[in-house]
């Protein structure tokens, strides 16, 4: 996770217990992994890094309590704490890092497990912090981007614009559909930009030349989206004949009954695999867990079946082609450290979503190395 903004947008938190003491593990296999989270931030606990130790215990419980120990390990929100975290785990025998979750702690995580060649399962967003060894279970912009820029010209749109916000993730999600457009085929006619607060007269251009677009890219964060809405109502782009599309962010009950967005189309996991196990969460916590617990839940049920595997925690069985099931769906790894998930496309209706793309069953081949 990075500056960026959240992967995808949070279910509400109820009250949770205070974050654990150091030394908290759970689990009794052979096979020792390190889960390195946010546990407390600014001196208090964390409900994210408390959520994703849940998951993670939940998986484990799950596995049948004999294929990993975890130990847990709180890097206190910062990239210090990360390291220090990082080699005390190396030191205590770990043979793979889970976590943590903010961009430069993964940095210094990565720097510490590339010295004692262990691999890392990280959650940051921000693909820089990537690379063989140190592999982002996180959703990914450039995953939203592709996928929606891939079905939108498969439906025929060939005439596109962006509106894009000035922020980090604008600029992220900006490159990758500069990108995708390419690789699709279709022509790119206006990138309006805006700052935070101005999007009106960006909108405006949008609007004075809609007749020559099909399909409008915004990838703007939820909270931002009512004005954004706002402006383009007021310039009359009609959502009827041009395809409005965003990212996964979306995924957010603030963005699915603005007037501007009915219809519009956004990239998501499903949602049946994350209420799934939202129930078994809430009835192991009696809390509701943060939508990105599923990548602590995900990894360690990962680790835990592959440690059972002869040399199941190589980079070879990591990058396997054909990838693994998840709560979020399908999902692999690539050379890289990035990776591609099989995500739906959904369309907003009246307050709600539907499926107009299924996720796919299985990958073709790597999309990247």
């Amino acid at each position: 996770m990075s500056s960026r903004g959240p992967a995808v947008s949070q279910a509400p938190l109820a009250p949770q217990d205070p974050a654990p003491i150091s030394g908290d593990t759970f689990g009794t296999g052979p096979k020792r992994v390190a889960l390195i989270l946010p546990l407390t931030q600014q001196g208090g606990p964390s409900a994210i890094g408390m959520s994703l130790r849940n998951a993670a215990e939940l998986a484990v419980s799950e596995s049948g309590q004999n294929a990993v120990t975890v130990l847990v390990k709180d890097d206190q929100s910062t990239p210090e704490g990360a390291r220090a975290a990082a080699e005390a785990a190396v030191a205590e025998g770990a043979e793979v890092i889970v976590g943590p979750l903010y961009a430069g702690n993964v940095r210094e995580v990565g720097r510490v497990a590339r010295a004692a060649n262990r691999p890392v399962i990280a959650f940051s967003t921000d693909t820089t912090t990537a690379s063989r060894g140190v592999y982002l279970l996180s959703f990914l912009v450039e995953g939203y981007v592709d996928r929606v820029v891939q079905f939108a010209a498969s439906r025929g749109k060939k005439s596109f614009a962006a509106l894009v916000p000035e922020s980090e993730y604008g600029n992220v999600a900006l490159a990758q559909f500069q990108s995708a457009a390419a690789a699709a085929g279709v022509r790119v006619q206006a990138i309006e930009r805006y700052s935070r607060g101005s999007v009106a007269p960006a909108a405006q251009r949008i609007g004075a030349m809609a007749a020559q677009i099909d399909a409008l890219f915004i990838p703007e964060q939820a909270d931002q989206m009512a004005a954004v809405s706002q402006a383009l109502v007021a310039t009359g782009v009609d959502p009827s004949k041009v395809q409005v599309l965003g990212t996964g962010l979306w995924n957010d009950s603030r963005v699915l009954r603005l007037p501007a967005l009915q219809g519009a189309w956004f990239p998501a996991p499903e949602n049946a695999g994350f209420n799934n196990f939202a129930s078994k969460f809430r009835a192991k916590f009696n809390s509701d867990p943060t939508r990105i617990s599923t990548l602590s839940y995900d990894a360690i049920s990962l680790v835990s079946a592959l440690s059972q595997l002869q040399g199941g925690l190589s980079d070879q069985t990591f990058t396997n082609a054909s990838g693994f099931n998840g709560a979020d769906g399908l999902f692999r790894f690539r050379a890289d450290g990035m990776n591609d998930r099989g995500m739906s496309v959904l369309q907003i209706r009246n307050g709600t979503t539907s499926v107009v793309s299924p996720a796919p069953k299985s990958f073709g081949a790597p999309s990247g190395t």
